[in-house]
């Protein structure tokens, strides 16, 4: 008898499509703030996995993307007024210029000097925020209330933010997805595991590399403008927080590196435990320590993360999980 396989793309948009529409179904407003952040943590988590899964750079400053997309996303809807939807796309392009422009040096490097240049980058984007006039300086940017009014008042634009934030979700796991099963995906692999050998069997690990990394750069670029959207301000400490960026390696790291499943499952397991911890009077005060002391178990005793400790006790899973 055969066996009928849903295939795993198709499966994750279903799920992403009622998980999204559960809030509007069950009028549960907290529901759908809760989503709305997983949504935005596997978005950050995905794109760093294509830099730091599929090539094994490890990006500590990779939020500095979401920062940009969300500066030149908020400009262009109060400075020029944009709608959001064109803003959303448009502010991703110069977040992926930026991308290209640096990623040619700096992928040059291998390593922890690699990943302290990502680190120096991020400071370096917000203390030039901090002190650009034209994007409100140290203050930031905010929203008038007024400027919701185009989309039928607040809560239309409530939604509009939280629909966009599940469509770029989707878009990052879907482009996560291509990449492994491409050609281009295998020799992200193949520097991976040897960067000289890769250059032998003649792949560009320059051009590999650089490519990876610009379209990293698109998704977290994309969630930054849904995000602070939907707050109506942006301010520089915010947009290039330091913590926000090793928190999605912790969840990357937590799911299974290099998976497509595992990031989607850390995001989860990460949010759902700091909700926990957060609402927690006990370990309210505990939460980056025990988020910490959780890391450490899983790099020692699960090295391949949740997704890849399931593949491993249970082979068949192997077709059904990326």
């Amino acid at each position: 008898m055969r066996r009928y396989r849903i295939p795993f793309l198709p499966l994750v948009v279903l799920v992403f499509a009622i998980a999204t529409a559960m809030p509007t179904l069950t009028s549960n407003p907290t529901l759908r703030e809760e989503l709305f952040l997983v949504f935005m943590l596997v978005t950050l988590a995905s794109s760093i996995n294509i830099i730091m899964g599929y090539t094994g750079y490890v990006s500590f400053g990779h939020i500095v993307f979401f920062g940009l997309g969300g500066y030149f996303a908020f400009y262009l809807m109060q400075v020029q007024g944009w709608h959001f939807l064109a803003a959303l796309i448009a502010g991703a392009i110069p977040s992926a210029l930026i991308a290209l422009v640096i990623g040619i040096p700096i992928l040059r490097l291998r390593g922890a000097y690699f990943a302290l240049a990502t680190v120096g980058i991020n400071e370096a984007m917000r203390v030039v925020f901090n002190n650009w006039e034209e994007f409100g300086g140290a203050v930031g940017m905010f929203f008038n209330f007024s400027v919701y009014a185009r989309y039928g008042g607040a809560s239309q634009a409530r939604d509009l933010g939280y629909y966009s934030m599940a469509a770029v979700a989707i878009s990052t796991i879907a482009a996560s997805y291509w990449i492994k099963r491409s050609k281009f995906g295998l020799s992200l692999m193949a520097i991976r595991e040897d960067q000289d050998v890769a250059m032998v069997v003649g792949i560009d690990p320059s051009r590999a590399k650089v490519a990876a990394y610009v379209i990293s750069a698109v998704f977290p670029a994309m969630a930054g403008a849904a995000f602070f959207f939907r707050n109506g301000l942006i301010e520089p400490g915010h947009a290039f927080e330091l913590q926000r960026s090793i928190e999605s390696l912790v969840m990357v790291v937590l799911g299974g590196i290099g998976t497509v499943a595992g990031p989607i499952v850390g995001a989860a397991v990460y949010e759902w435990l700091r909700g926990f911890l957060i609402t927690n009077p006990t370990l309210a005060s505990f939460q980056l320590s025990l988020a910490g002391l959780l890391l450490l178990v899983v790099v020692l005793f699960v090295t391949a993360g949740l997704v890849g400790w399931l593949r491993n006790r249970f082979p068949v899973l192997r077709s059904y999980i990326p």
